[in-house]
């Protein structure tokens, strides 16, 4: 289950009101109280008979000691009553059933200063650099995808022939720039911010995705080898957040902070357009990640840490970008407070976003049994997740290409990367 029952019958109104803000239906909340209701309805009576059939049985040991006559109808009024207690049984597996399918289908309500309404809602933070014009130096700076082909990194068409559309082909320089970036993000969280790094499968199953909110809300959206019953991985923080389900973590581990790359695989690309040209929008992508699990009272503060250490690894790139509070309207199903890092892409001349860092406080520690032990001997809570991508490559590609590119069409990598990549320009 996703929020809990106690929340379910306590909160009643909040999540309503929040589901109404991500715009889902609230009707499966009203669904779900009237399940818990018919359920508790019929465990009671499942107890009571229980306790009858039990006076039963000793009123019926009683008549077989003494050679009472009515021993044998105490017999099968005792069975009758069993019927009745297993009939029951079924109906409350049944019942127990919906109820966690429907409980899965509530949004998880977002925190209080988390913006309620449309996209146009989300509001800027902070930003950091100062934006490249389209036409700075009295030149005009091509489109990732004009200048990926001119200097032979970047090969879309080679890519629909191998796969299809939306799955990029890099080459020379351009598949040396994606390794280079995995590469410097591991190392910058590994080395400066003490994640520990894991190398995740490509492939997740039901109870992984389902365990993160993928399932039953985004299958649309996943890869599915059916024939297998698995999921190509649409980010890394399924498979890693996964890492502990079912278990109890010692309140000394915590915050666990893990940072994995994992190539990343989305079925809904979006919609045709200029915003599907290039790279922009792709259904294989790399990511690096970051995951952490935390004590519920840090989670709030984590969520700030670990937007800073995505924006460390921008400011050493030198994109310019924007910290944007996603508003209701422009957040999923799981998260309860998302920032958006978007970087501007000169060539397009768009806020790209490039990182996507959320609290989902209890949400998804709850659907997998996550919990953390304060200290010994005292009764295992829920603990809160978070993630965030640092960074998604395909947009900081696509940014880097057209913040750097020179009049000539050469591209000038900053020093974190030129030693990585090697030069990058036209044929002559």
């Amino acid at each position: 289950m996703s929020v809990g029952l106690q929340r379910l019958r306590e909160d009643t109104a909040a999540l309503r009101a929040g589901a109404t803000a991500k715009g889902e239906d609230p009707a499966v909340i009203d669904a779900a109280l009237e399940l818990d209701a018919r359920r508790r309805r019929i465990a009671g009576e499942a107890d009571s008979l229980r306790a009858q059939r039990k006076e039963v049985s000793a009123r019926m040991g009683a008549a077989l000691k003494g050679g009472a006559a009515d021993a044998e109808s105490l017999r099968a009024e005792s069975t009758a009553i069993g019927g009745q207690i297993d009939g029951l049984a079924a109906q409350l597996a049944e019942l127990e059933t919906q109820l966690e399918q429907l409980m899965l289908r509530i949004p998880n309500p977002v925190d209080a200063d988390v913006p309620v309404g449309p996209p146009d809602a989300t509001v800027t933070v902070r930003e950091w650099g100062e934006p490249v014009a389209h036409d700075a130096g009295g030149w005009h700076r091509a489109a990732h995808w004009e200048l990926g082909e001119e200097l032979g990194i970047l090969d879309l068409p080679a890519g629909a022939k191998v796969t299809g559309s939306g799955f990029p082909l890099y080459r020379g320089a351009g598949a040396a720039l994606q390794r280079a970036l995995i590469n410097l993000m591991l190392d910058i969280h590994t080395g400066e911010h003490g994640m520990a790094e894991v190398w995740p499968p490509a492939l997740v199953n039901e109870a992984s995705a389902r365990g993160t909110g993928q399932i039953p809300d985004k299958e649309d959206q996943m890869y599915v080898v059916e024939r297998d019953g698995l999921y190509l991985n649409p980010t890394a923080e399924v498979a890693v957040t996964n890492i502990h389900r079912d278990e109890i973590i010692d309140a000394t581990r915590l915050p666990i902070r893990y940072v994995a790359y994992s190539p990343s695989f989305r079925r809904e690309a979006g919609a045709a357009g200029r915003a599907t040209r290039g790279i922009l929008r792709v259904h294989q992508f790399d990511k690096v990640e970051m995951v952490s699990f935390t004590r519920p009272d840090d989670s709030a503060a984590e969520l700030e840490w670990m937007t800073e250490r995505a924006e460390v690894a921008l400011q050493r790139l030198g994109l310019a970008y924007r910290v944007r509070l996603l508003a209701t309207g422009d957040m999923g199903f799981t998260q309860a407070k998302t920032y958006d890092l978007e970087v501007w892409a000169p060539g397009v001349e768009e806020w790209l976003e490039v990182s996507s860092v959320s609290n989902f406080r209890d949400f998804q520690a709850r659907r997998m049994n996550i919990r953390w032990r304060p200290s010994a001997g005292e009764k295992p809570e829920i603990l809160h997740t978070l993630n965030g991508s640092s960074l998604g490559l395909a947009r900081t590609v696509a940014a880097l290409l057209e913040v750097y590119q020179q009049r000539d069409r050469s591209v000038v990598l900053p020093d974190v990367l030129a030693s990585r990549v090697g030069p990058m320009k036209p044929p002559a």
